[in-house]
C-alpha cells in the first residue's frame, strides 16, 4: 500500500510517516497541494492521501476538490489532517470530498482507528 502525505509541516510529515510505515504503507511526502497533484501524477499507484488543510500554494480543501474533479482519482481516500476543529470545516471537507477527519493533535492510535473505518488496517 502507499500513502501520499501533504502537510506544509516536515515534523508532521515525519510522524505520519513514521505511522504510517508500522502500519505497512509505503509514503511519499508532498509540502502543498500543487507538489501533491505532482506527487500523485508521478506515482504508479496511491492507495491514500492524509493532507493538511492550512498549507501554502495550494491548501487542503482545494487540493481535495482538485483530485475529486479528476475521475481517475474518483476513489482515492482523503484523509483531512488538521488542526481545524469547528464542525462547519469538518462538513465543508467532508461536503468537498474528503472520506474522514482526523484532528491534530492526534496519536498512532487515533490514526489507526480512521484506516480501520477506510478498510486499510484491521484489528
Amino acid at each position: 500500500m502507499h500513502a501520499l502525505v501533504v502537510d506544509d509541516s516536515k515534523t508532521m510529515r515525519m510522524l505520519l510517516r513514521h505511522h504510517l510505515k508500522k502500519l505497512g504503507f509505503e509514503v511519499t511526502e508532498a509540502a502543498n497541494g500543487r507538489e501533491a497533484l505532482l506527487a500523485l501524477q508521478g506515482m504508479e499507484k496511491a492507495d491514500l492521501v492524509l493532507v493538511d488543510w492550512n498549507m501554502p500554494e495550494m491548501d487542503g480543501i482545494s487540493f481535495v476538490r482538485a483530485i475529486r474533479a479528476k475521475p481517475d482519482y474518483s476513489s482515492l481516500p482523503l484523509v483531512m489532517v488538521t488542526t481545524n476543529t469547528e464542525m462547519s470545516q469538518v462538513s465543508n471537507a467532508l461536503a468537498a470530498g474528503a472520506n474522514e477527519y482526523i484532528m491534530k493533535p492526534f496519536n498512532r492510535d487515533i490514526l489507526r482507528e480512521k484506516l480501520e473505518l477506510l478498510g486499510f488496517v484491521s484489528v
